[in-house]
């Protein structure tokens, strides 16, 4: 795993890849619960929290909250979530998400790591028997879902946190107070990177975009429920082309490298900047096809101005894409290929490496130098995953609860929406919830869910 030197040494600096890979897991002290979810409070002091969809990132985020007690977990495919099952003996085992919630009465809180197709109708279900929600990241897998997940959450009045870890950052805080201060002016462009699904823009992919539907329909594995495993997308022939984890670059299940990576990378750009919606939007890409995403693409919005707060032009680049270098830049030192934000202000510019906004410094490095950093202004984080279990006892909020997440996540899904259809301008009526000047691109912004499924 790569490992960098920190630019920042007040930043707690953690590689993206050795945190998703999880390789950090925090040992937490929890205050005494006050508040606990609507299962009622454990003898022990402790939540009980149930996982779905368990096998990969969703074991991660298991291990970060394991201090409490973990009583029910649930998979679609016992071999690839065999090690999950065996860490956690006495939680209940299920495959179906809904006859665990049905069935388990004591949960107070549940942690979603399904494919991405899933994270809408497994939030919404818990959400809809009172259980507090931590779901990775994208929060849905379209735009309509966003919407009413966060909608589903405010009305219920539950804790939520999406998997956006870097949200906690010493960085990312540091962005808001800095632009706070005024230390590059009024900010009216920014450049945002992911070399997703590349290794820094090189070869192999770490999941295929760019190719064509499988036509061979090898067998089930014996452990696998692939009916579960679909839940409301087209029914198709299972295929190791889609799972475990291959699932992102295919449209019906997840949205590539802006989909992994830009929830990431532009959530300190829409916490600094207070970005909303935006009017309207472009794209370019690699070819498309009509199964996968584009193996690069770039996405430019247009946000309206907040308050005193400029319009902004916001540029999205992944596959191994690249703002230009800035002029500011020492000539000794390139840009980071792996993730990185150039925010640029009347007065100056802000470069942020790392993923999830971990480093910010000033560019040039003789003006970094000379920045007098303002007081601290926001709370500092516990933990990403400790701020969900300090909500779900009625302690404070998160900082990506769904009311921030689900706007996020519908421009990064908008992005999504218009490289699919071509990447000719969109123009987004939010408060309508539709796209005006190309009515048929609207079919991208959700889809006729199999029967049997519903929000």
């Amino acid at each position: 795993m790569k490992t960098r030197k920190h630019d920042n040494k007040n930043t707690q600096g953690i590689s993206r890849r050795a945190f998703l890979g999880g390789t950090a897991v925090a040992a937490f002290t929890f205050l005494p619960a006050r508040v606990l979810g609507r299962g009622g409070e454990s003898p022990n002091n402790k939540l009980n929290i149930a996982g779905v969809g368990i096998g990969g990132q969703g074991s991660v985020d298991l291990g970060q909250v394991a201090d409490e007690n973990i009583v029910a977990l649930c998979d679609v495919d016992w071999d690839y979530a065999a090690k999950t099952f065996n860490t956690y003996p006495k939680a209940k085992r299920y495959k179906d998400f809904r006859e665990m919630l049905d069935k388990e009465k004591s949960i107070d809180a549940v942690v979603v790591g399904t494919p991405d197709h899933n994270h809408a109708i497994v939030s919404i279900a818990a959400i809809k028997a009172g259980k507090h929600v931590y779901c990775e990241k994208p929060l849905t897998r379209t735009v309509h879902e966003a919407r009413a997940v966060a909608k589903a959450a405010r009305e219920a009045k539950v804790a939520t946190q999406m998997g956006n870890q870097g949200m906690a950052f010493e960085g990312n805080r540091q962005i808001n107070e800095w632009l706070q201060d005024g230390a590059i002016g009024a900010v009216r462009e920014v450049h945002v990177w992911s070399d997703r699904p590349t290794h820094s823009g090189k070869t192999p992919l770490w999941w295929a975009q760019g190719i064509e539907r499988p036509t061979d329909t090898p067998a089930v594995p014996e452990s696998m429920d692939w009916d579960l495993w679909l839940g409301p997308a087209p029914s198709r022939p299972y295929h190791p082309a889609y799972a475990p984890f291959r699932w992102r670059g295919w449209w019906d299940f997840g949205s590539g490298g802006l989909g992994d990576m830009g929830i990431h990378n532009l959530a300190p750009v829409f916490s600094a900047l207070k970005l909303g919606a935006p009017e309207s939007l472009v794209a370019s890409s690699t070819p498309v096809f009509p199964e996968t995403v584009p193996v690069a693409a770039m996405v430019h919005y247009q946000f309206p101005a907040r308050g005193e707060m400029p319009p902004v032009k916001l540029h999205w680049y992944d596959g191994g894409m690249m703002p230009e270098r800035p002029a500011e830049l020492e000539e000794n030192r390139e840009l980071d290929h792996e993730d990185g934000i150039i925010f640029v202000g009347d007065k100056g510019k802000m470069l942020v490496t790392g993923w999830g906004g971990e480093h910010p410094r000033l560019l040039p490095a003789s003006r970094d130098k000379e920045y007098k950093r303002p007081p601290q202004t926001l709370p500092r984080s516990a933990g990403h995953h400790k701020e969900w279990l300090q909500a779900c006892r009625g302690n404070g909020t998160t900082r990506s609860n769904f009311d921030f997440a689900g706007p996020l996540t519908e421009a990064v899904l908008l992005g999504s929406v218009c490289v699919r259809n071509g990447g000719e301008k969109l123009v987004w009526d939010s408060q309508n919830m539709k796209i005006t000047n190309d009515p048929d691109a609207n079919k991208y912004l959700h889809y006729e869910y199999r029967k049997g499924w519903t929000l």
